[in-house]
C-alpha cells in the first residue's frame, strides 16, 4: 500500500471513528436503531474513510500544484483586466463543478435551479476576482471583510425570511471540496512570488471573499424571488435485511456519483490541459502525477459522497426526529455540540487547510492545534443550531453579533490568523454539514413541528461563523505566548548580559591584583 494513503487512511479512520461511536452509544442508550439501518451507516463510515483517504492524497498530488501554478501565473501577468478575467472565469468553473451546489438549489422551490446555481457562480466568480486582486495590490483583508458584511448584513433586512438562511447557507456550500484546495493553493501561488512581511498573510483569504459572493449574490435574488414552502423531503431510512441488501443500496447509488463527480472534475481537468497548453509548466513526470491525483480525487470523492448520502444522511435525519420525540429533547442540544466537535474532523477540506496553515506557518500553527480549534467553534455552532430548531429563535440573533464579534476580532489579531479564520468558516461547512448535520436538523425540526426553511436551515451557516471568532482567539492567545516568549527571552539575554559583565569585571579586578 502507498505509504502516504495510508497515512491519509489512518488520519480519517480516527476523525471518523468518534462519530461512528456516538452514533452507536446513542442508538443503544436513547434511540434504539434497527441492525439493518446501523449496518447501512458502518458501511457509509467505511466508505467514508477510504473516500478522505483517497480524495486527501488527490488533492494534494492534483489540486495543489495546479492551482499554485495558476496563482504564480497570475502574479507575473500585469494586465489587471486579464487577471479579473481570468478570477471570475475560475470561480465560475469552479463553483458550478461542487456537487452540494446543486443539492442546495433543489430546495429553493421558486427560483429555477439553473437560476440559483447561475448566480451563486457569478457570486463567486466575482469575488474570486476581488481577493486575487487584493493580494496583488496588498489591500487590508480586514477592511474589505469589514464593507462587505457592513453591506451583507444591510441588505438581509429587505430579504423575506424565508430566504435568509438558505442565503447564508448557500456560502458555506459553495467553498466544498473541490473548490477549497483548488483556491487555497491558488492563495499561496499568487503571494509566493511575493517577498514582503505580509506575504504569508496574504495567501490566506481567497476563500473567505469567495464565501461572501454566493451569499450576497443570493440575497439580492431574495429580493426578487419570494420562496413560500421548503421543498425538502426528509430522506428515509432504507430497509434492509440481509448484508445483500446492503450491498444493493450503496450499488444503486454509486453510478448517480460515479457520473456527479465526473462532472464536476472535467471543469478543472479541462482548465489544467489548457493551462499547461499555453504555459508549458508541468514537465512530463509533473504531468503524470497530477493525472494519478485526479484518479484518487475521482475516486475517493465517488466513495465519500456515496458513503455520506447513503450511509450518513438517512441517519441524520432519523437521529434528529426521534431525538426530538423524546420527553427530554433538549438533550438535542449537548449531542449536537458532541457530533459538531467531531465531524469538523472528517470534512475532506479542513484536513486540507490545516496542512497549508502548518506549511505556510513553518509549523507555528499546528495541524493538532487548528484541528482542536475549529472542533471547539463547530462545538457551539451545532448546539446553538440545536437550539435554534427546538426553540425557533430567528437566526438574526445568531449571525448579526457573531459577524460583529469577529469583525471586531479582526482589528487586534495578527493579519494571518484573520485569512485564516475566515477562510477556515467557509471551509469547515463541507458536505458531512450537509449531508448529516443538516438532516439531523431537518429531522429535529419536523418532529418539534416548526418552519423547515427558517429553522432548520442555517446550520452551515452557523457552523461557517464560529470558527471565524475561534480562530481569532487563537491568534489571540498565540500573539500573548510569543510576546511573553520575547520578554522571557530579552530577560535572559540582560542577566546573561550583566554576568558577563561581573564575571569580566571580577577578571580585571584579579587580573590587576596579582
Amino acid at each position: 500500500m502507498n505509504p502516504k494513503l495510508k497515512e491519509k487512511t489512518l488520519e480519517s479512520l480516527s476523525a471518523v471513528l468518534p462519530i461512528t461511536g456516538i452514533v452507536l452509544f446513542i442508538s443503544i442508550f436513547l434511540v434504539p436503531m434497527e441492525l439493518g439501518t446501523f449496518v447501512m451507516f458502518l458501511t457509509g463510515a467505511i466508505m467514508l474513510i477510504l473516500g478522505m483517504g483517497f480524495f486527501q492524497l488527490g488533492a494534494e498530488m492534483a489540486m495543489t500544484p495546479i492551482g499554485e501554478g495558476i496563482g504564480v501565473q497570475i502574479s507575473k501577468t500585469r494586465q489587471m483586466i486579464l487577471i479579473i478575467l481570468i478570477g471570475f472565469i475560475m470561480g465560475v468553473i469552479i463553483t458550478i463543478s461542487e456537487p452540494d451546489l446543486q443539492v442546495l438549489a433543489e430546495q429553493v422551490p421558486s427560483v429555477p435551479n439553473y437560476t440559483l446555481i447561475l448566480t451563486v457562480a457569478i457570486g463567486v466568480g466575482i469575488f474570486l476576482a476581488l481577493a486575487i486582486v487584493r493580494i496583488l495590490l496588498q489591500i487590508s483583508l480586514s477592511v474589505i471583510l469589514t464593507v462587505l458584511y457592513i453591506a451583507l448584513i444591510i441588505i438581509s433586512f429587505f430579504v423575506p425570511s424565508d430566504f435568509l438562511a438558505v442565503a447564508f447557507d448557500s456560502g458555506g456550500v459553495t467553498t466544498g471540496p473541490m473548490t477549497v484546495p483548488f483556491i487555497m493553493a491558488m492563495g499561496v501561488g499568487l503571494a509566493s512570488v511575493r517577498s514582503d512581511k505580509n506575504a504569508a498573510s496574504d495567501s490566506f483569504g481567497l476563500v473567505a471573499l469567495s464565501s461572501i459572493g454566493p451569499v450576497l449574490a443570493v440575497l439580492i435574488l431574495g429580493c426578487f424571488f419570494k420562496p413560500t414552502e421548503a421543498a425538502y423531503t426528509l430522506t428515509g431510512v432504507a430497509n434492509v435485511s440481509t448484508t445483500q441488501d446492503v450491498v444493493k443500496e450503496f450499488f444503486i447509488g454509486l453510478p448517480i456519483y460515479l457520473k456527479e463527480v465526473m462532472i464536476s472534475l472535467l471543469p478543472i481537468i479541462a482548465v489544467f490541459i489548457i493551462f499547461q497548453f499555453l504555459c508549458h509548466r508541468y514537465q512530463k513526470r509533473q504531468r503524470k502525477r497530477i493525472f494519478v491525483g485526479f484518479a484518487y480525487t475521482y475516486l475517493g470523492l465517488v466513495l465519500f459522497l456515496c458513503g455520506v448520502n447513503i450511509g450518513f444522511a438517512p441517519v441524520g435525519s432519523f437521529l434528529g426526529e426521534k431525538l426530538s420525540s423524546l420527553s427530554y429533547r433538549w438533550i438535542l442540544v449537548p449531542i449536537g455540540a458532541l457530533i459538531g466537535y467531531y465531524i469538523v474532523k472528517a470534512e475532506p477540506a479542513i484536513q486540507v487547510l490545516n496542512h497549508q496553515v502548518a506549511s505556510v506557518t513553518n509549523g507555528a500553527i499546528s495541524v493538532k492545534a487548528m484541528n482542536r480549534c475549529l472542533s471547539i467553534g463547530v462545538s457551539v455552532s451545532v448546539g446553538l443550531s440545536m437550539a435554534k430548531v427546538l426553540t425557533g429563535l430567528p437566526i438574526y440573533w445568531i449571525i448579526i453579533p457573531g459577524y460583529i464579534i469577529s469583525l471586531l476580532f479582526s482589528k487586534f489579531v495578527p493579519k494571518i490568523f484573520v485569512g485564516i479564520a475566515f477562510d477556515s468558516g467557509g471551509v469547515a461547512s463541507g458536505p458531512m454539514t450537509t449531508t448529516f448535520l443538516l438532516p439531523l436538523s431537518i429531522g429535529a425540526c419536523n418532529a418539534v413541528g416548526g418552519n423547515i426553511m427558517t429553522d432548520a436551515f442555517g446550520v452551515v451557516a452557523l457552523v461557517a461563523l464560529t470558527p471565524l471568532i475561534a480562530v481569532q482567539m487563537m491568534g489571540i492567545v498565540y500573539e500573548y505566548k510569543l510576546k511573553k516568549t520575547e520578554k522571557v527571552s530579552v530577560q535572559e539575554e540582560a542577566t546573561q548580559n550583566f554576568e558577563d559583565e561581573i564575571l569580566e569585571f571580577k577578571e580585571e579586578f584579579d587580573d590587576d591584583r596579582s
